[in-house]
């Protein structure tokens, strides 16, 4: 009789390979399909000695080889591609297999995809994941959705593969429909906001202050030591220590200041859009990755004005001090929003996010982990309906401690001309969502005015209209 394989992939890019050879290195044993034959080679080539790992060329051998309920995650290009293969799968497949689209795909192809794979009798589950090609082969952050009861099917094997916070593995059932692909859109858009701050980080102290690429790797370096611990800031300080191949240049310096993206931002903004929540420092990592793109019309507008000197007078250790204070506030507001936008889709869209679980998942093994994210489980776990963790007494305290230093940075970089979009972003948030009372009561009086759009009072119940006196 044939080897009755646990789990299969279709897909055998680098992140397909890895999270294979990872199911394999815990006991399973696994298949993995790709038409390329050096794929499958390769597969079985960096196999761990004594691990069952097969690589094959077609569906229908791959299919043969599993025992059911037949177990299948999918790691290819979103869009079409995963449809096709859907296409190609549903001959082979019977009722109660468990197909797993582990690729980056937007959440509402998932939910369509869910729905139409219903017919077929077969449990389709959108699943995020995240930690690169090192996370896959050793322990990535795991975000699957979907029926509940085909994750049940997929748990044991996930759970061993996943990263681990201590001893708790970094996946957990993320809710129902697209909910799993959902968590990983927002977390992307977590991930663009904390690189864009970062960057204006950058800027601001080579720019401003004229650091050094050295002097910037200790000062990151440091921060990665304390409060600010997180895999962006570690990976940030070791790229100021590369060095160019090709000359004696850091390798940071070479690089052209046009940054590329896979979508996944822009549809973090696109669905806060539509849920009516507000994201302003994702919004500005979208945005400034879109401007970035504009480099010609940048060099050319940077002759055609005159601009201020880029220099900030405030003394080194206090710009450093206040550098600090305001990354650890805007990253603390950057997620609050992300974190409120998943609250507001688990309700709205009916996905039933527990919101504990997806900051759980996210200790370790993810692009996002942070020392930071300990504070908001213990947060979310406390009070599993809250709005949003900015209205945390815990939270309160430390932003209230060091929001000011936000408030010097920003107003420094903008004194200087030097971008802070996403920095200054995650401050107006912040006093925006502070703010008892907003200047909207002239919006809506506006909107009365031209549109009979109506308005709510301050001083009684109920729904009015005005006519208003005539504009001159």
């Amino acid at each position: 009789m044939a080897q009755q394989f646990d789990f299969a992939m279709i897909g055998l890019g680098v992140m397909g390979r890895n999270l294979l050879l990872n199911m394999a290195d815990h006991g399973f044993a696994v298949v993995g399909f790709d038409k390329d034959a050096t794929k499958t080679n390769a597969l079985e080539g960096g196999a761990t000695p004594g691990t069952i790992v097969k690589g094959v060329n077609t569906l229908e051998e791959m299919v043969s080889l599993l025992s059911k309920p037949r177990k299948i995650i999918m790691l290819v290009p979103a869009g079409k591609p995963v449809d096709d293969v859907l296409q190609s799968l549903q001959p082979l497949l019977e009722k109660d297999d468990v197909i797993i689209d582990g690729g980056n795909s937007h959440y509402t192809d998932t939910a369509r995809r869910i729905e139409s794979e219903k017919s077929f009798g077969f449990h389709f589950m959108g699943m995020g994941i995240s930690g690169g090609e090192e996370g896959a082969r050793r322990g990535p952050s795991i975000m699957p959705g979907g029926d509940a009861g085909a994750y049940k099917n997929i748990q044991p094997v996930l759970e061993a593969i996943a990263a681990k916070d201590g001893t708790e593995p970094c996946v957990a059932y993320m809710g129902k429909g697209a909910a799993g692909h959902y968590v990983k859109m927002v977390h992307n858009g977590i991930e663009y906001a904390i690189m864009q701050i970062l960057g204006e980080v950058y800027d601001i102290l080579k720019r401003g202050k004229g650091f050094t690429n050295p002097q910037l790797h200790e000062i990151f370096d440091g921060w990665n030591k304390g409060d600010l611990k997180s895999y962006l800031i570690e990976i940030t300080a070791a790229i100021f220590l590369q060095k160019d191949e090709d000359s004696d240049a850091d390798l940071v310096d070479k690089i052209l200041d046009v940054a590329g993206s896979k979508g996944t931002g822009k549809w973090t903004s696109q669905s806060a859009m539509d849920l009516g929540t507000a994201i302003p420092v994702i919004d500005a990592a979208v945005s400034m990755r879109s401007i970035s793109g504009l480099k010609k019309d940048r060099v050319k507008a940077a002759g055609l004005y005159t601009l201020p000197s880029h220099e900030i007078a405030t003394d080194v250790e206090t710009v450093k001090q206040q550098m600090h204070d305001a990354l650890f506030s805007a990253i603390v507001i950057c997620y609050a929003q992300g974190l409120a936008m998943l609250q507001k889709a688990s309700v709205e869209l009916d996905m039933q996010i527990p919101l504990q679980d997806a900051v759980k998942v996210w200790r370790q093994g993810c692009i996002i982990r942070s020392a930071m994210l300990g504070i908001f489980y213990n947060v979310c776990n406390a009070n599993p309906g809250i709005s949003n963790i900015l209205l945390d007494e815990a939270i309160a305290a430390m932003i209230n401690e060091k929001v000011k230093g936000l408030r010097s940075i920003v107003g420094a970089a903008t004194e200087a001309g030097i971008p802070s979009m996403a920095l200054s972003n995650a401050l107006n948030y912040f006093d925006a969502f502070t703010s008892e009372k907003l200047p909207l009561n002239l919006t809506q009086a506006q909107r009365d005015f031209f549109g009979a759009h109506t308005y709510q009072r301050i001083d009684k119940e109920g729904i009015f209209h005005s006519h208003w006196n005539a504009a001159e």
